[in-house]
């Protein structure tokens, strides 16, 4: 046995056809080459991110209150090798990995000044605090935004495939794809299928963001979305399609028809229960008249309600303050108030805001001079 002899490993990947007969005797290692998707394959699985970015699109709008684009997906077939020579710089990844439906994971790749605008506008900003390092709470805050909308993403792929789809906690970190210990699943296939999405939101982001799939969970996916186990050809997409449309037309048909049909059920039986009952005597309701009006006198004392216990607060001022304004809080730390140097202070009754003073110190107390009662119609609740 010599050391140019294939393994058995490499013997079953020639004759699955994923390696060429090409063999470096000087450095006794086999030469592998990308394989690739057929145009209808790309076509389905840029149809299938279409319709999961779309939702995601809508749920990214609710949590920043901006509104988002996701859309123009393009599929392409690449490798870790081209990743790496292609981006270079750090970027921000996002590992989704499917525990029900699909068996797979797949790779969120988002630029890391694109990261910070999205938690700035999750944590209350405008969006423009991007000049600073990323952080670990930069990181959870865009696990918990992808946790929603790859969430919502895997409702609209279960009515696709026909079955629940979901996910485990999405995990976010910092990535460089031209280094080589990088230990994901994704990576452990030599070639990627790279989904590219344009991400507009606001006027704060026109940029790119990345999906990236192992090419055999690819074709796993596009295999069961039209029905075949072999490969298959673009005539027959929109066939497959349609007939995955009308299938799903076919059940909401069904559901509807057979909730019809126990409601009419149930109606029937009533009817029937209805009609066992033995006849009852019914009679003409009689009420008590009260036309004559009484004067009716009750005890008005305050005695009764005197010992009750009434909250009085005075508010010195408000000022609102940013998350990240807050945390920077620490002993000595001065908050500038709404309040001007000797404007009246409010006084609150339970809440109720009934008067207006001013402070006085009585020997080493503070204490509060009412100098107005407020009119009960223009008196609020404390907010």
């Amino acid at each position: 046995m010599t050391n140019n002899m294939l393994s058995q490993e490499e013997i079953d990947a020639l004759l699955k056809g994923e390696l060429v007969d090409n063999i470096d005797n000087n450095n006794n290692e086999t030469v592998g080459e990308k394989e690739e998707l057929t145009e209808t394959e790309k076509d389905a699985l840029g149809e299938i991110g279409n319709i999961s970015m779309g939702t995601a699109a809508t749920t990214l709008y609710t949590l920043l209150g901006k509104k988002v684009v996701i859309t123009t997906p393009k599929v392409e077939v690449t490798n870790t090798e081209e990743l790496s020579k292609e981006y270079v710089v750090p970027f921000v990844a996002v590992d989704v990995k499917y525990k029900l439906g699909l068996e797979g994971s797949n790779l969120l790749i988002l630029k890391t000044d694109d990261v910070k605008v999205i938690t700035d506008l999750m944590m209350g900003g405008d969006g423009t605090n991007t000049d600073r390092e990323l952080n670990e709470m930069d990181l959870s805050a865009i696990s918990e935004a992808m946790n929603q909308m790859v969430g919502s993403s895997s409702t609209s792929l279960s009515e696709m495939f026909s079955t629940v789809i979901d996910i485990e906690p999405p995990r976010a970190f910092l990535i460089k794809l031209n280094e080589d210990n990088i230990d994901l699943d994704i990576f452990k296939n030599k070639t990627i299928v790279k989904i590219s999405f344009r991400m507009i939101i606001g006027d704060l982001i026109d940029s790119e963001i990345m999906q990236l799939l192992p090419i055999d969970f690819a074709k796993n996916m596009v295999s069961r979305l039209l029905g075949q186990k072999s490969d298959f050809n673009s005539d027959n997409l929109n066939e497959n399609m349609d007939l995955i449309n009308q299938e799903g037309n076919e059940k909401l048909r069904h559901n509807n028809e057979s909730k019809n049909s126990t409601e009419n059920l149930s109606y029937n039986v009533n009817n029937e229960e209805i009609k066992k009952q033995e006849h009852i005597n019914v009679r003409k309701v009689e009420f008590q008249s009260f036309d004559e009006n009484k004067k009716i006198e009750y005890n008005e004392s305050i005695d009764l309600i005197q010992e009750i216990p009434v909250e009085v607060t005075v508010e010195l001022g408000r000022t609102t303050k940013k998350i990240s304004e807050i945390l920077e809080f620490g002993p000595g730390t001065v908050i500038e108030l709404d309040k001007l140097v000797g404007e009246p202070l409010e006084i609150f009754a339970n809440g109720k805001f009934i008067a207006k003073g001013e402070v006085v110190v009585i020997d080493d107390n503070f204490g509060v001079r009412i100098t107005d009662v407020v009119n009960p119609s223009k008196r609020a609740n404390k907010i």
